[in-house]
């Protein structure tokens, strides 16, 4: 029969039972818009993770690993005993050699961004009688600033200031929390090996990690180098940034190579971040699914139901001639529609509850709830919501296809 014929059936079936096409074109309406909302929300999270994240970690850190010493007399054979020393890790196993060679190597690789050279500085913050224990990171500013974009986490003071006083220090909040410490205040600083500076402070910064504002603060390179008792060619870091963070795991081995130091991505630097964000996914994910398969099966009982109370009718259809195609498109119709009416009120659901969401301030690190309107999801919710209630459909209307209309009539 004609596409046309089918199509008025369709909406004929439809018609006449609205209160359960209406039921069941909410069912689809509540799952496109929670599974939409879900995704939103696990991309909204992951991307607020990342930016936290990438305000003091690079994509990729090339470092010398920590050597555990050797026997003095390696074994020749099974008979052979080893001289055996004291393992313990090699004083000068920090130091990177030749580093400006290899940060100019680094520098011609077509997908690096940014190269930044580091010197990590374990020390104590004194004011007075308060003493805090942390980390400095010895940089050049404005490499680091480019890498960390440093200058959008400061609540008080310039980076750029440090260009010009050697002695200057940028601080997190939480260290000028616990000692009272403002901008132009004097902070005394002493390394691990007992070198003492006296700093002034010249900004301070907040990011979206508490933790890291407690203890970690930047300093120029050289000063660094001479908290530690080194030269100026010492470094202990290098970072990277790269085009696409997400490939950084592909660029390690061909770093590490042409280097000739260890290589490390920052999602195995950061794997509890990571464990996180694929529970999160997991989690949300199989949330999302769920309510999109109950909506499916409301589909899928409505038009089973449908079948059944018109069977009488579909037999008279095949005798008059419409084939088990011609049932299939009419049943496959029906469901389509609402999947279609569905899918619609659901991409308006979730605009109207992710706009309500993102407007909450939770407060503490994450400020206001991580979600915005993802188009790609959208979309993907849009055409997943049909397709889900063409199979939910098709499958009773295959059964109805094979409907013998003779066995019908004997009855």
């Amino acid at each position: 029969m004609s596409f046309k014929v089918n199509t008025e059936i369709a909406l004929t079936h439809l018609s006449s039972r609205k209160k359960q096409t209406i039921i069941a074109s909410l069912g689809v309406a509540i799952g496109i818009g929670a599974f939409i909302f879900m995704i939103s929300l696990i991309i909204g999270f992951n991307r607020k993770s990342d930016e936290g994240l990438f305000k003091t970690v690079p994509h990729i850190r090339i470092y010398q690993e920590d050597k555990v010493s050797q026997s003095l007399v390696q074994e020749i054979n099974k008979g052979y005993t080893a001289v055996i020393v004291n393992p313990k890790i090699s004083i000068l196993s920090k130091t990177l050699i030749n580093p400006t060679k290899i940060i100019k190597d680094l520098k011609k690789q077509p997908d690096v961004v940014t190269v930044a050279p580091q010197v990590s500085v374990n020390l104590f913050y004194n004011n007075g009688k308060s003493q805090l224990n942390g980390l400095a990171s010895g940089v050049n500013i404005i490499e680091a600033n480019s890498m960390f974009d440093i200058q959008s986490t400061m609540i008080a003071g310039d980076i750029r200031n440090l260009l010009s006083l050697s002695n200057g220090v940028i601080i997190g909040v939480g260290i000028a929390d616990k000692l009272n410490l403002q901008l132009n205040d004097n902070l005394n600083i002493t390394s691990s090996i007992g070198v003492i500076k006296i700093m002034k402070v010249i900004g301070i910064f907040q990011t979206s990690n508490s933790n890291i504002d407690q203890t970690k603060s930047y300093i120029n390179l050289t000063t660094a180098q001479q908290l530690v008792k080194q030269s100026s060619s010492y470094v202990t870091d290098i970072f990277l940034n790269i085009k696409n963070p997400d490939k950084a795991p592909d660029y390690v081995p061909y770093f590490s190579e042409i280097t000739g130091y260890k290589a490390e991505d920052w999602q195995e630097a950061n794997e509890q971040v990571m464990a996180t964000k694929r529970t999160r996914r997991v989690l949300l994910g199989s949330i999302s699914t769920a309510v999109l398969l109950m909506a499916a099966f409301g589909i899928y009982n409505i038009i089973n139901m449908t079948i059944k109370e018109k069977i009488n009718d579909i037999a008279i259809l095949k005798a008059t001639g419409f084939s088990g195609g011609d049932v299939i498109n009419i049943f496959v119709k029906e469901s389509i529609i609402m999947g279609f009416i569905g899918s619609s009120i659901g991409l308006i659901l979730a605009t109207v509850v992710i706009n309500f969401v993102s407007g909450i301030y939770v407060g503490g690190d994450m400020g206001y709830f991580p979600i915005e309107f993802e188009k790609e999801i959208f979309v993907l919710g849009f055409f997943l919501g049909i397709f889900i209630t063409f199979g939910a459909g098709y499958i009773p209307a295959r059964s109805a296809a094979n409907i013998d209309p003779i066995a019908i009539f004997r009855r």
